[in-house]
């Protein structure tokens, strides 16, 4: 049974998702302005509903956390069933967010865990639920594992079981692009900037390949350097960044959930002081 401190998380974790999903410009990235194109139309309401359709399932995470009460193989066990199940109703709502429903589960799961927790302790938390393998995963091969075996990619899970270093990147970076006054999009895109610029993302890797990710990272770092979003120099590098990708057909969809993951965590204070 689950509860209204479940369904809140999961709701915050939507939230997060779909708030990456309206910024703009993120470069490769599916942009909500460009109306011109019916597939990019069809396909962002598709990510948006797919979006929400992440909720029973994180509700469901969040409520098997509270039940089991520790970061146990029994825990990492449920939390891959349901993920499973999760995954097939965001197939029905139109696709997407597969990676971003692994980092998200986590993270929920870790929230419920430990109730008033701040991001980086969540963050260790879910390091220590993934730690745990999920005996009941299907055999064969993803394509993540697969293209992680080929490149050294860390991939998600190697993200998780490192305690989402990126996620905490991206928070570090929220926090600074808000300290010398950038406005909240700003803020966020500079944090999804630092996502792209050292993550091997692994969606990106089996599209294009590796020269295509040291490509994206180069043209994050390109932006970050010139100040950020919060500039000139930095808006003019990220709209060139956001062309060239959409150009190539380059998307860095992890690092987009990654960003989400980092949201979610960035909500969870002013959850605790609502609740």
């Amino acid at each position: 049974m689950t509860s209204r401190a479940d369904q809140a998380l999961a709701q915050a974790a939507v939230a997060a998702l779909t708030g990456q999903l309206a910024l703009v410009p993120k470069p490769g990235l599916p942009d909500p302005r460009d109306l011109t194109a019916r597939v990019t139309r069809r396909d962002h309401r598709a990510l948006r509903w797919s979006a929400k359709a992440l909720a029973p399932g994180l509700t469901a995470m969040a409520a098997a956390a509270r039940r089991t009460g520790e970061p146990t193989p029994r825990l990492r066990a449920e939390l891959g069933a349901i993920g499973r199940c999760a995954e097939h109703s965001v197939g029905l709502a139109g696709g997407g967010h597969r990676g971003a429903l692994w980092a998200l589960g986590l993270l929920v799961a870790a929230a419920a865990l430990e109730p008033g927790a701040r991001g980086r302790d969540v963050a260790a938390t879910a390091k220590r639920i993934a730690a745990h393998p999920d005996r009941a995963a299907p055999r064969r091969p993803s394509r993540g594992s697969t293209v992680s075996a080929k490149y050294g990619a860390a991939g998600a899970r190697g993200e998780a079981r490192a305690g989402f270093p990126h996620v905490r990147r991206a928070l570090d970076a929220l926090a600074t692009s808000r300290a010398v006054g950038a406005t909240e999009p700003q803020a966020r895109l500079d944090a999804l900037l630092t996502v792209m610029s050292t993550l091997q993302d692994t969606e990106l890797l089996h599209t294009a390949g590796p020269m295509a990710l040291r490509h994206v990272q180069a043209g994050a770092r390109e932006v970050l350097e010139a100040g950020g979003t919060a500039t000139e120099e930095g808006t003019a590098a990220l709209a060139a960044l956001d062309t060239d990708l959409t150009e190539r057909g380059w998307s860095p969809r992890g690092s987009a959930g990654l960003l989400a993951g980092a949201l979610f965590l960035d909500s969870l204070p002013v959850m605790i002081k609502e609740a």
